[in-house]
């Protein structure tokens, strides 16, 4: 536990707001990624989830607990009890006020206060037939989006709530094939108001826009093995990142689902996959989580002052063995 909080307190997180890509500093992939920092999780099964939002502190979960961490005192500060057992997925996130959404063990959307550590229901479940699958807090918009799974039919749906718990979107709509998911399993945004979705059964990362139309849906690099998607995530330069259980890679695609190329390569096929992953906007890093229960924090992204094409990239192996890791890395072509 000491390492975990050692390395939570080298991530700089400060209260959220809305996201800004490219406004007083430019950014761009660096040459070859850097490895911070790493450390195994006490306390958990596997790390199943991680959500980044508390200063030099982070909730982590496996299917059956949920815990934050805190860096002075050396403990865990907070344990949820009543975490729901059968989302193994995204089940909490934070909102700018850096408090903690989660899912309950009656698949109620719950939320703790973080002054007085008490849950009240913020969204309650009052149809049987479907279940709060995973969550996301935009920061951009203030809206709860909420990935469900019914397991009469095998379909799945997305519902946006305000932050005063208001229901205001549901898809798919009319408008939307309603087999568009069928388990979101994670869920995030993009910085251009794009909904993305790792679906479990339906073995692809789901991704529309905001008003609920489908843009594309990407299954796997165009010469690789089918994806077999887990956690989700997307950067300050609209990449989307998502944790492949087949190839125990991580993958980033661009905002449109061109696949780029592997930022991270696992020897193993064994527990070290990774398994669910963290963007913090502030420093720029990466937070991986894995079924060994390893975090890995690394850095991709680096800041500029000169104009730099942010659309052409090519991806070359970056040679460096790390442990069980190779990274590969990202490079603009000028």
């Amino acid at each position: 536990m000491e390492g975990l909080i050692k390395l939570l307190s080298e991530i700089q997180i400060t209260a959220r707001g809305n996201r800004q890509a490219g406004n007083d500093l430019l950014l761009s992939l660096m040459s070859s990624p850097v490895i911070k920092l790493s450390c195994t999780v006490t306390g958990v099964h596997k790390c199943e989830h991680i959500t980044c939002g508390i200063l030099d502190q982070a909730w982590i979960s496996d299917r059956y607990n949920l815990f934050l961490a805190d860096k002075a005192t050396g403990y865990n500060v907070t344990r949820v009890e009543d975490l729901s057992c059968y989302s193994w997925g995204g089940i909490h996130t934070v909102n700018n006020e850096l408090e903690l959404f989660y899912i309950n063990k009656n698949f109620n959307a719950n939320k703790l206060s973080k002054n007085t550590n008490t849950a009240k229901t913020f969204i309650r479940n009052t149809d049987s037939t479907w279940r709060a699958r995973c969550l996301y807090f935009s920061p951009s918009t203030g809206d709860l989006l909420v990935g469900m799974y019914s397991h009469d039919t095998i379909t799945g749906k997305v519902v946006r709530y305000t932050n005063n718990g208001q229901l205001t979107q549901t898809t798919p709509n009319k408008n939307t094939s309603h087999t568009l998911y069928r388990d979101p399993t994670y869920i995030t945004e993009n910085i251009n108001g794009n909904v993305v979705v790792s679906d479990y059964y339906c073995r692809a990362v789901v991704v529309t826009s905001s008003e609920g139309t489908h843009r594309f849906s990407y299954t796997g690099p165009p010469s690789g093995p089918e994806l077999d998607p887990r956690g989700v995530c997307t950067d300050a330069l609209s990449h989307i990142l998502v944790c492949d259980y087949n190839t125990a890679t991580v993958q980033m695609l661009n905002r449109d689902g061109q696949f780029l190329c592997n930022i991270l390569v696992f020897q193993s096929l064994s527990l070290t996959i990774p398994w669910s992953l963290s963007y913090d906007t502030h420093t720029h890093r990466l937070v991986v989580v894995t079924g060994s229960k390893t975090v890995y924090v690394y850095r991709y992204i680096e800041r500029h002052t000169s104009l730099i094409d942010m659309n052409r990239i090519s991806c070359t192996n970056w040679k460096m063995q790390l442990g069980n890791i190779y990274i590969a890395s990202c490079k603009y072509n000028h």
